[in-house]
């Protein structure tokens, strides 16, 4: 299988646009016209359906996870291609006109396939972050940075690029709450 056959399968799992499609079916409504008109898991919970919200993070997460772990035990030389594509996919949903989600939730998926502590670590940043701030936003850049802070602690320094660049995606998919943050604007979440 060559590179670009591994990325567009990636790209096109990880644009599965699953807040979309569940806001449609199980609400009747368009999650564009909802919060923020993000697809993504958090603008999911503002919908007042928790189960949505919740359904949406874990497909978000499992559409990353799928096609990494695929090309991890058969193509382990393409691993970070397929990660990148698939998480490109979940931002730039060639569904959706390209506009998408903010890659955390699947993300978060990229992270568990090719570590499993990768996957623990960031989601003890994110906790942690949230029960101080009670922001979501915060919270995802913050795991997000943990990762390649990690990382620069083992020394390994073959995949702090990969997950600085994924820091780096993630902060420029995060730019809107970031000024809010800046300005005490952004909304605060509540997760259950």
């Amino acid at each position: 299988m060559d590179t670009f056959l591994i990325g567009l399968i990636s790209y096109i799992m990880g644009s599965i646009p699953f807040g979309f499609i569940l806001t449609k079916i199980f609400l009747k409504k368009d999650i564009r016209e909802i919060g923020s008109g993000n697809i993504g898991a958090t603008n999911a919970l503002r919908t007042g359906n928790k189960a949505v919200g919740y359904l949406t993070l874990i497909l978000d997460i499992l559409k990353a996870i799928v096609p990494v772990i695929y090309v991890k035990f058969f193509y382990q030389d393409f691993l970070y291609v397929a990660s990148l594509c698939a998480f490109l996919g979940h931002v730039f949903p060639i569904w959706l006109k390209f506009k998408g989600g903010k890659g955390v939730a699947t993300y978060l998926g990229i992270l568990f396939a090719i570590n499993f502590y990768f996957g623990i670590i960031f989601i003890i940043s994110w906790f942690v972050t949230f029960f101080i701030s009670k922001y979501s936003s915060l919270s995802s850049l913050i795991g997000s940075a943990s990762i390649p802070i990690y990382l620069l602690i083992l020394t390994q320094f073959d995949q702090v690029i990969f997950f600085t660049i994924m820091f780096v995606l993630i902060f420029f998919t995060h730019r809107e709450n970031i000024k809010r943050l800046k300005n005490k604007e952004e909304t605060k979440t509540k997760i259950y």
